[in-house]
C-alpha cells in the first residue's frame, strides 16, 4: 500500500474509534460555560499552540463563546518566559485573567503533560491552577496516561493507531474535534458563510 493510502486509513480508523459520546457531552459542557457566562481559555504548545488561535476565532465567532488563546499574545508570552521562566507561564497569564469557577481551560496537546518526564510543565502547573479556582479542565491529546487526560473534567483522547504518527494524527484531530464542536446543534449560533 502506498504512503498516503495507508496513513488515510488510519485517519479513518481513529475517526471511527474516537469517543463520540464524550464528544457529545462536551458540547452540552461548552454550552452550560456559555449560558453561565463564563470564558473558555486555550493552552497548548507547539503546534498545538497554533491550533489554539484558529479554536479560539471559531468559537468566538461560531457560537459566542468568550474564548482566548493564551499564546496568542507573543509579548506577554515571552515577557513571562524570560521573568519567570516558561513552567509557570500559562498559570501566570490565567492569574492576571482572573480565571474563575465560571470558567474552563481547553487544553490542545499531543502529550497533556508529563511531570515525571518535565514534559509541559506549564499545561501541568495551568490545570493545578484549574483545579485550585474550581474552573472545568477541557480538551483534546492525543495520549491517555498524561497530565491532562488524568485530571482533566473532559478530555477527548485521539486513538492510539500507530504510535510512529502520534503528534500529526493528536495535531490533526484536535481540528477534526474542534470543528465539530463548532458545527454542534448545541454549541453553533451563527451561520458560516460557506
Amino acid at each position: 500500500m502506498a504512503y498516503a493510502a495507508e496513513f488515510f486509513s488510519k485517519v479513518a480508523a481513529a475517526a471511527q474509534q474516537i469517543d463520540h459520546a464524550a464528544i457529545d457531552l462536551l458540547a452540552g459542557d461548552l454550552a452550560a460555560l456559555r449560558d453561565a457566562g463564563g470564558r473558555l481559555f486555550f493552552i497548548g504548545v507547539g503546534g498545538s499552540a497554533g491550533n489554539c488561535g484558529h479554536a479560539v476565532n471559531d468559537f468566538r465567532k461560531l457560537c459566542d463563546i468568550e474564548s482566548y488563546a493564551v499564546t496568542d499574545n507573543v509579548s506577554e508570552l515571552t515577557a513571562r518566559t524570560n521573568d519567570e521562566g516558561w513552567n509557570t507561564v500559562f498559570a501566570g497569564w490565567l492569574r492576571t485573567s482572573k480565571l474563575t469557577s465560571r470558567d474552563a481551560l481547553f487544553v490542545l496537546s499531543v502529550g497533556g503533560g508529563d511531570e515525571e518526564r518535565n514534559i509541559s510543565v506549564n499545561i501541568i502547573k495551568a490545570i493545578e491552577l484549574a483545579g485550585e479556582r474550581s474552573a472545568k479542565v477541557f480538551g483534546v491529546v492525543g495520549r491517555d496516561t498524561g497530565y491532562a487526560a488524568r485530571h482533566g473534567d473532559n478530555v477527548i483522547k485521539i486513538p492510539a493507531i500507530d504510535p510512529d504518527l502520534i503528534t500529526p494524527m493528536s495535531e490533526a484531530f484536535q481540528a477534526v474535534v474542534w470543528h465539530c464542536l463548532v458545527s454542534h446543534p448545541m454549541l453553533k449560533v451563527n451561520k458560516t458563510k460557506w
